[in-house]
């Protein structure tokens, strides 16, 4: 076994091989670029170097850089993590001949399974389904039109060396295939080094259904279950689940033989996921094969009990797989949500700053769930510009896939994150959703469901209420609280605070009545009465306690006059008042924000790539107008309605800020 390694990657992925290798008694260096000095991975490592400047072509993607850092510090072999080298066939021949071993897949089954031109023509030969498509380079624009012809509309167009959802489109006509073919090349050579790209069929109404494998260099592999990964925006994965609502035990032993199969043709041995496209009738077809430990990895241990980093280091040390297929068998249910820093209500689109707050929920096992949050970020740490927006990845695992959607859901409102925006909004309300509870999946589930982009909904119901009783009772916390300050004028007569209360639920106006009772209060709303017991203190940014009974968490965050809340998927600001305060309230009039219907705002921190109009040009709805990359993805500003530019304010190489005005229209 190694005595240490060296882990060629950065951010939660690197943490979590970290936490392995420090439980099988491995030392473990870190590498760091600039922008990383400070990041979470190089003080978990028992060692760090500093491999270049903040790009990553600069510094975790140069392979003399990590050769180097193995050579300085004495690591025996390197764990590539995702992304980045992990699946550059270069990358193991180049560790291989410096005498360090790669804790991954062979070079051969690198090359024939990371390409995805060639992986598919290595799954036809082992008689696996496949998706139908032109698996040659495709040279241009015209060509791409003329092959999504005789394919048939709609279709995938896909980087061969592409991941993570990068140089892929979807077209449904000619006009579409031209401009994604030409989004789909640039992003995958700025992204990969490698703008090959190839169309195939795209499944309609598909799911994204994927098989663990585990091979060894003994010839062994076997297979550890499904991951269900059909919620996805922008071809990303948001969440994922295993094992699969959709399959059954003969579709699963199928799926999982048909990998087996291919993983054996290939020679393989270690880690890797088979991907397949599946219809709502079960029937799958090979999507791809990713060479290395997905993101994702977390729900097949949780379920397998198989800690798969402990068993790719392993397998890297010539070890025979522990366990025959008949060994694996799959426990409970476990649900993924992954937290990035992006602003849902702006369509998503990155963010970066400063954490100035994050407080992950409580990790463990408490009355069979399991609560886990894979990270690489900490309190006061900074989200770069410079990699992907993944803040966590937070883990569930319960008996049934209903118990840990419900601790999903629960886990969720008591993360606190400010500073930057992120999904955790979004995430909270897909967890409501009864689509995505009753399993009914695919992977334009977010496109159809959310259609107009996510807002926040308004609380309704049982959630409004408990909402109102905590809204009520930290109003009622704080005013003891200030009662109590030392130095305040002695009034005439003995303050006696009023119970009676109005409390704004948004725009919704509850009449309230607080008494005490033992270790909270009881909020009487709307003449139903919610006992509140809490050992919340001001300043927390989550209230943790029972509402009717019932044990909840609610982000509180203080707004001018009052506090916003958001609980279950659901958010709103409340204020509570007297009742002569709520009639002299409803006088105030409301602020009206400025009107910038006129102008387009960079809706992100990004770098402007292509100004796709001049000053004096009309344009029509839906035409694009520049081009602003941000974390290695190209986003095309399009024009909301007919008009003229009037003026253009930003140039192409340009760094914008968030709502920096790039352009403006007559």
């Amino acid at each position: 076994m190694f005595d240490k390694i060296l882990i060629a990657n950065r951010g939660e992925i690197a943490c979590r091989v970290i936490k392995t290798a420090r439980r099988m008694g491995i030392k473990t260096v870190a590498v760091y670029s600039d922008a990383d000095r400070d990041a979470l991975h190089v003080e978990m490592a028992d060692e760090a170097v500093h491999i270049g400047p903040a790009a990553a072509a600069q510094s975790y993607l140069v392979i003399e850089k990590i050769i180097e850092a193995c050579r300085q510090t004495g690591a025996q072999a390197v764990h590539p993590g995702y992304g980045f080298l992990s699946e550059r066939e270069a990358f193991p021949k180049a560790l291989a001949e410096a005498g360090i071993v790669f804790i991954g897949p062979n070079p051969g089954a690198i090359a024939a399974m990371g390409d995805k031109i060639e992986s598919k023509k290595a799954a036809a030969a082992a008689k696996v389904s496949t998706v139908p498509g032109y698996l040659g380079v495709i040279e241009g624009p015209d060509q791409a039109v003329q092959i999504a012809g005789e394919i048939g509309y709609p279709v995938m167009i896909k980087a061969s060396a592409g991941g993570g959802g990068k140089g892929m489109r979807i077209a449904y006509s000619a006009d579409e295939v031209a401009e994604g073919f030409a989004r789909a090349k640039s992003e995958a050579a700025s992204s990969f080094g490698d703008d090959r790209v190839f169309v195939e069929k795209f499944i309609t109404d598909p799911r994204h259904i994927e098989i663990q494998v585990l091979g060894d260099k003994h010839g062994n592999v076997i297979y550890l279950g499904e991951r269900e990964c059909s919620i996805q925006r922008r071809n990303q994965k948001v969440i994922e689940e295993a094992p699969s609502p959709l399959l059954d035990e003969e579709t699963r032993r199928l799926m999982g033989e048909q990998a087996v199969a291919l993983a054996k043709a290939v020679g393989y041995d270690s880690a890797g996921t088979v991907e397949f496209v599946a219809g709502q009738d079960k029937s799958f077809y090979f999507l791809e094969m990713n060479t290395r430990l997905q993101v994702e990895h977390p729900v097949t241990e949780m379920i397998t009990g198989i800690d798969l980093v402990e068993e790719m280091i392993r397998v890297a040390a010539g070890e025979p797989l522990r366990l025959t297929q008949s060994d694996v068998k799959l426990k409970g249910w476990s649900v993924e949500s992954r937290i990035y820093a992006e602003d849902p209500v702006r369509n998503f689109l990155p963010s970066t700053g400063r954490l100035v707050t994050y407080r992950p929920p409580n990790e463990g096992e408490r009355d069979g769930v399991t609560v886990r949050n894979d990270t690489g970020v900490y309190e006061g740490g900074e989200i770069s510009i410079y990699y992907d927006p993944m803040i966590a990845k937070l883990v569930t695992h319960a008996p049934t896939r209903l118990q840990a959607i419900e601790a999903q859901a629960a886990a969720l409102d008591a993360f606190a994150i400010d500073g930057i925006r992120h999904n955790i909004p979004f995430l909270s309300a897909l967890m409501q959703h009864p689509r995505w509870q009753s399993g009914k999946l695919s992977t334009g589930f977010i496109a159809e469901e959310f259609p107009q982009g996510f807002k926040a909904p308004a609380p309704e119901g049982e959630v409004a209420l408990r909402m109102v009783a905590v809204g009520a009772a930290i109003d009622h916390l704080l005013n003891e609280r200030k009662r109590r300050i030392s130095g305040q004028m002695r009034p005439a007569a003995s303050v006696r605070f009023d119970r009676e209360r109005v409390v704004l639920l948004g725009k919704e106006r509850h009449e309230v009545v607080i008494e005490d009772i033992e270790g909270g209060f009881a909020v009487l709303v709307n003449g139903q009465a919610w006992p509140v017991v809490s050992g919340w203190t001001p300043g927390q940014p989550v209230w943790t306690g029972t509402v009717g009974g019932q044990a909840i968490a609610v982000q509180v965050r203080p707004i001018l006059n009052g506090f916003a809340l958001a609980h279950a998927g659901a958010s709103a600001e409340v204020r509570v008042y007297t009742r002569r305060e709520a009639e002299l309230a409803a006088l105030m009039p409301e602020r009206l924000e400025a009107d910038t219907g006129k102008q387009l705002l960079c809706p992100m921190p990004g770098l402007v790539k292509v100004i796709s109009v001049a000053q004096g040009q009309e344009v029509k709805a839906g035409e694009p107008l520049c081009i602003v990359e941000a974390m290695k993805m190209e986003n095309v500003l399009r024009a909301e309605r007919d008009g003229t530019i009037s003026k253009i304010h930003a140039k192409e190489g340009d760094s914008l800020a968030v709502d920096a005005v790039i352009m403006e229209f007559a």
